[in-house]
């Protein structure tokens, strides 16, 4: 069920393809509603970009040992997870 706050994908729209974006809102509107598995199974790189955004914010106010080596591991994390599951869903579904 597709919230009326939800924007459509342009990608979508004009070329008929999911982007690697599709779902991220419907997986959010998941996550706040406290459906956290069904989240997940929407658009499984919203966990590790959440953590990425939260670590890159924590990182502007409070400075410790080995950020950068985070920093580096959480964005391979997000776009491997973005990147996977997109596979996934274009060549599965």
């Amino acid at each position: 069920m597709q919230d009326e706050w939800m924007l459509p994908c342009m990608t979508k729209k004009i070329i008929g393809m999911d982007c690697p974006g599709c779902g991220i809102q419907r997986s959010i509107s998941l996550l706040f509603k406290g459906e956290i598995i069904d989240s997940f199974l929407m658009y499984p790189g919203l966990f590790p970009l959440g953590f990425l955004l939260f670590f890159l914010t924590f990182d502007l106010f409070y400075k410790v040992k080995g950020t950068e080596h985070i920093k580096l591991w959480a964005t391979i994390i997000t776009i491997g997870t973005i990147i996977t599951s997109y596979i996934i869903k274009i060549t599965i579904f």
